[in-house]
């Protein structure tokens, strides 16, 4: 039997949230796998006792200060937990693991050159020379494990060429009926500010406030939709507050906040705050376009949700957005606020080519399970498990 030790106390935030949110679940689905799972308490709570999981809390930490934390206690804690394959959620590596290692690799930033010189032009040095640090951690981490992941095609094959060693392509998935089947209702106040735009097209950008997600080209293409599609009025809606107190990580958002005064964009953005990630799908069922400028992506989460919403996609010509949406996107080059506008008034141009769009977006969005994506990861444990029999048989 695959007994997994998940190493995911790196999830706080984003994309990290949502992978252990849907993989917990369905390692409950099957009798025959056992876990242990180590995560923050506050994540911790979220899950109900299950027969074959047993979770360990770790304490919450900044990046480096968890990685150090990890390469301390993990091999202990894996030992005692009697977990025979390690996998390590979080783009670090466990050094020294006891047992045969699979590293998930999700943050597409190390390896992105535009990232590095968006953090110069800001004069944000510490977080430029923070990145270059773990950077330089996570491609030693994928030399050291024994079997290295990404989320897409794409960035493995990135990946590949940074480290000169294979690594795999495995896309994560999406829970259909988990994602539109919660019963949790929006807070009030969400409700309230989506009342207030009823009659307007909705542009809807999920995110919470980071740079590489490039919320500034979205703002500078606001007014030339304006304009575009008069006379109706158009709102962007964020799941994020351009206030740097409520955003998670260390990105400022105050000159973003800024550019939207200088635009006179006002009541054009509609800033959400975060919204409970039960009650999400009735975000995207409010809204009308979902639209992403990212210059930089492993996956893109969102991109399946809104898909699946029956949202048409306006996504920035990157190879993920187009591995993740194929033809059911239409694209822009995420330096072109014009590029952007064009493309938003293009996806809505006819009633006839939503309805294409809508139907190619569902169809695309039903290729992508949690299912096949622990299929994948107990595929990859096997190997290593028979590799490592293997060996012990020869050597002896």
């Amino acid at each position: 039997m695959i007994h997994l030790f998940v190493n995911a106390s790196a999830a706080s935030a984003g994309g990290g949230l949502t992978y252990i949110r849907n993989l917990v679940p369905e390692i409950e689905k099957r009798p025959n796998l056992r876990a242990t799972i180590w995560l923050q308490p506050a994540l911790r709570a979220e899950f109900a006792p299950s027969a074959n999981i047993e979770y360990y809390d770790c304490s919450s930490q900044g990046s480096l200060g968890r990685y150090w934390r990890e390469q301390r206690l993990l091999p202990e804690l894996i030992r005692r937990s009697g977990a025979n394959v390690l996998l390590s959620t979080g783009n670090f590596a466990l050094l020294r693991s006891p047992v045969p290692q699979i590293l998930l690799s999700r943050n597409a930033l190390y390896r992105s050159p535009e990232f590095y010189r968006d953090l110069t032009d800001r004069g944000d040095l510490r977080l430029w020379f923070d990145t270059r640090v773990k950077g330089s951690l996570a491609k030693r981490s994928l030399r050291v494990a024994d079997c290295a992941i990404a989320p897409t095609s794409a960035f493995a094959a990135d990946l590949s060429s940074w480290v000169d060693k294979p690594v795999r392509g495995v896309h994560h998935g999406f829970d259909r009926e988990s994602f539109f089947c919660d019963g949790t209702p929006l807070p009030d106040p969400v409700r309230a500010q989506f009342a207030q735009v009823k009659d307007c097209i909705k542009l809807l950008f999920v995110s919470h406030y980071n740079y590489y997600r490039n919320f500034e080209t979205l703002f500078r293409a606001l007014p030339l939709l304006r304009r575009q599609l008069a006379p109706r009025d158009v709102r962007l809606v964020l799941t994020c507050k351009l206030d740097d107190a409520v955003n998670p990580g260390s990105y400022r958002a105050g000159k973003a906040a800024a550019l939207a005064r200088s635009l006179d964009l006002g009541e054009s953005v509609v800033q959400l705050g975060s919204v409970p990630y039960p009650a999400l799908h009735h975000v995207y069922r409010q809204c009308d376009v979902y639209v992403t400028p990212a210059y930089a992506e492993s996956f893109a989460h969102p991109l399946v949700e809104a898909m699946a919403s029956g949202l048409p996609v306006v996504a920035s010509d990157i190879p993920v957005h187009r591995e993740i949406c194929g033809a059911a996107a239409r694209y822009f080059s995420h330096q072109s606020p014009q590029a952007l506008a064009d493309a938003v008034c293009q996806a809505l141009v006819s009633p006839e080519r939503l309805a294409e769009q809508r139907e190619l977006g569902y169809a695309r969005a039903h290729d992508f399970s949690w299912r096949k994506h622990l299929d994948a990861l107990l595929g990859c444990a096997s190997e290593l498990l028979n590799s490592q029999e293997a060996c012990s048989s020869t050597c002896a």
